[in-house]
């Protein structure tokens, strides 16, 4: 009985590791980088262009999910790249695009640039 939360716990989180796209996401792809590498590199990308700052936010420690914003877009609701761990065994790190209006097709291509 003792391990009846444990195994609640473990289930809960084996669901939520299996979840679809994020909502409001488009798939850009996937990538056998980590999360982390994937999403310094969009980040240098839409910096280089633009010579704007680019905002990042960490879903979840370890920099293995981030939210990376378009330049000039901000938390949490601008539009941005969602780098998370993939969901299968194939790859590491699956990425999206959350358009928050302003971010078009450059945005996408240099995130597939990265992958």
């Amino acid at each position: 009985m003792k391990y009846l939360p444990l195994i609640l716990v473990t289930a809960a989180l084996g669901a939520c590791a299996n979840q679809p796209i994020p909502s409001g996401a488009q798939s850009v792809g996937t990538s056998q980088q980590p999360p982390a590498a994937v999403a310094q590199c969009i980040s240098q990308k839409w910096a280089d262009r633009s010579q704007q700052q680019v905002v990042s936010q960490t879903m979840l420690a370890n920099d293995q999910a981030m939210d990376v914003y378009v330049p000039g877009q901000q938390p949490p609701n601008g539009a941005a790249a969602i780098v998370r761990p993939a969901w299968s065994a194939n790859s590491k790190t699956w990425v999206g695009f959350r358009s928050g209006g302003g971010a078009g097709s450059d945005a996408t291509s240099d995130i597939s640039a990265c992958l």
